[in-house]
């Protein structure tokens, strides 16, 4: 069950929903757009302005512990996860991809809430831009919609 909404019957969109939102500052052009399109989606939703909670971190690496912190409070039916990891000469790239990534799945599963990853991984910075937008609004779209169907689950 969701940690802000046990017993509640299910609702229409985003009405109602505690969203939390972790944006690194790393690539903070791209993660700045990616947050805003992600923010207008969720309020487009239902969800109330009042109920999104935005955190920042220095960067993907350090998202899924401030996700864990946030899904510890149990009042979020919902957290997204914000980034972008550009890759560079070494196996850094795939490092912080893959363990950020494997992070904020944990989360996920470990607190059986919905967490969007919305952590670009991107061969440049043009490629980051042409996604910033349509990510960000799906990502609004994939947590409203998760935690619906974890609550008829419920």
């Amino acid at each position: 069950m969701l940690g802000a909404d046990k017993g509640k019957a299910a609702r229409q969109g985003g009405q109602g929903m505690v969203i939390g939102m972790v944006q690194a500052r790393f690539n903070a052009g791209v993660t700045d757009a990616l947050a805003r399109a992600c923010r207008a989606e969720l309020l487009e939703l239902g969800v109330a302005e009042k109920d999104i909670e935005l955190v920042f971190v220095p960067g993907a690496l350090e998202i899924p512990v401030a996700l864990q912190a946030l899904a510890e409070k149990g009042r979020f039916d919902a957290l997204v996860a914000i980034g972008c990891i550009i890759r560079g000469e070494t196996y850094h790239f795939e490092l912080v991809a893959n363990e950020s990534a494997a992070g904020v799945s944990r989360v996920a599963l470990d607190y059986r809430l919905p967490v969007a990853n919305v952590i670009l991984t991107t061969e440049n910075l043009d490629q980051a831009i042409a996604r910033q937008t349509d990510k960000g609004v799906d990502a609004a779209r994939v947590v409203v919609e998760m935690a619906n169907l974890l609550d008829q689950l419920a």
